[in-house]
């Protein structure tokens, strides 16, 4: 959706509010209903509701340093408990259409990296740590201070390559596109579909979704995101139901033998806050939180500002309204994550899905957030909805956050490079962080050599030095010993 579309489409008056929770949320202020609001809260669970199957999954198929696993009833328990209260808290707090869950990632961080150093308790006890010194750079202003130091044109670009990411996402996570498995042998690391062509039943699904999706988008039909996932879903699980289908992935849309199950909350308060150290070691500690902390810093920068762009939020100077809120409670999002051993939860680019199908408040939160309170309890039910039909979805928020691209100045190389290299490092290396962290090195570097160095913030300067040690861990993890 252009920005000249996005400013056609809100009245030129905002019509008074109709109750006082239209009040509180600004939704009529916001050129938004009640109608859009709900379906956006839908599209973004749906969008997102694998993260209650793959959460457990990853965390649940590493050990700790003594063998342990984590119980995967009780992951998905935590899982559904912390995206569900911090969801509504963004909601609230906030009043952004961002809702948060477990990060892809940084819980693979932690299974594979962190916990086989220490024990469960230990690398929970570690997200805490690094959620509590977030916090604390929010309280100070520094988290904010930084998101105001980027030029518009780089929170430009950052937008148009997370939409390029998530849609990368959206063909990865519904097999469109796949990893080459003898990637070594030859110079094409991915492919189409599992084999170099697309096949399968699912693939079908997946493709009729995009299709059905573009086509209710052009039509500017209201809903259009949400009827193309709710259509697949009822779609795929007739499907499955007359072939018996093996490979739709992570979820199968197979309906369950039971609706409703006991949620279990053991794992809820199982860590050590300063274990860590005595187990890794001081100098292994402070480079992992570091590490935790670059990374979830930048990525929650990147997804505030993008979801925010998106929606049409930014003020005139490029801001995010009640940013300081925002990150705060992205912050406290992290300790809950860690408390809970959920690993740490972050802001969701998926909420852009719920963006794309007209929400602009915080009230659409309370929705997403309901239904993952709902899936404490029904689980088996919530979670039939298969990738190749949420995916659709992904791509074609995808195609509305690229439209901002129009937006940079691509004749102006100082900053077109570093727009380019945002954009593009995002997707190709399937990271947020490591797309701004090429972008600002790049920006600080050439605004240098054109001698222009007293244009760049001081902030910026210092992120751009974090993030060539972030780039450089490796080899600083030898010179160190570690």
């Amino acid at each position: 959706m252009s920005g000249a579309q996005k400013v056609a489409d809100r009245p030129s008056a905002a019509p008074p509010p109709a109750n006082s929770v239209d009040r509180f949320f600004k939704i009529s202020a916001r050129g938004s209903t009640f109608a859009r609001e709900i379906r956006g809260g839908f599209a973004t669970f749906f969008t997102m509701a694998y993260i209650l199957v793959l959460n457990p999954i990853i965390l649940g198929s590493a050990e700790d340093k003594f063998g342990q696993r984590l119980d995967s009833v009780q992951l998905v328990t935590a899982t559904a408990l912390v995206a569900a209260v911090m969801t509504v808290i963004m909601g609230i707090g906030g009043n952004l259409p961002l809702a948060l869950a477990a990060g892809l990632g940084l819980n693979a961080v932690v299974a594979f990296q962190i916990a086989p150093l220490m024990s469960w308790a230990d690398a929970m006890g570690l997200i805490v740590l690094e959620g509590l010194l977030i916090c604390v750079l929010v309280v100070t202003g520094l988290r904010e201070a930084v998101m105001h130091a980027i030029p518009q044109p780089l929170k430009q670009a950052i937008s148009v390559g997370i939409g390029l990411f998530i849609a990368f996402i959206g063909f990865v996570d519904a097999g469109f596109v796949s990893r080459i498995p003898d990637a070594a042998n030859t110079t094409v690391p991915v492919q189409l579909g599992a084999t170099g062509a697309l096949t399968g039943w699912p693939m079908l699904v997946f493709c009729l979704g995009v299709l059905l999706t573009i086509g209710l988008l052009a039509r500017k039909v209201k809903g259009a995101i949400l009827i193309s996932i709710v259509a697949m879903t009822l779609l795929a699980i007739v499907i499955n139901s007359a072939a018996d289908i093996k490979t739709w992935g992570l979820t199968t849309p197979d309906w369950p033998d039971k609706v409703v199950d006991t949620p279990d909350f053991g794992l809820i308060g199982d860590f050590s806050l300063f274990g860590a150290f005595g187990e890794a070691g001081a100098i292994t500690v402070v480079l992992l939180v570091f590490t935790l902390i670059l990374s979830d810093f930048f990525d929650t920068m990147g997804t505030v500002v993008g979801i925010s762009a998106e929606a049409g939020l930014l003020d005139e100077e490029g801001k995010v309204p009640g940013l300081s809120r925002v990150l705060l409670i992205d912050g406290a999002a992290a300790v809950a994550g860690g408390a809970s051993s959920a690993s740490s939860s972050t802001s969701y680019i998926e909420s852009a899905a719920g963006v794309g199908e007209g929400a602009r408040t915080g009230f659409a939160n309370l929705v997403t957030g309901s239904l993952f309170a709902l899936a404490l309890f029904m689980t088996p039910l919530l979670t039939i909805v298969p990738l190749q039909a949420a995916a659709p979805a992904l791509v074609a928020v995808g195609f509305l956050m690229m439209t901002q691209v129009k937006h940079i100045d691509w004749d102006k190389y100082e900053i077109a490079i570093p727009a380019f290299l945002t954009i593009a490092v995002m997707p190709f290396t399937y990271s947020i962080t490591n797309g701004i962290g090429a972008g600002f090195v790049a920006y600080v570097l050439i605004k240098s050599v054109l001698g222009k160095a007293r244009e760049v913030h001081w902030l910026l300067w210092g992120a751009s030095a974090l993030f060539l040690v972030y780039f450089a861990i490796d080899p600083i993890e030898q010179l160190l010993g570690v």
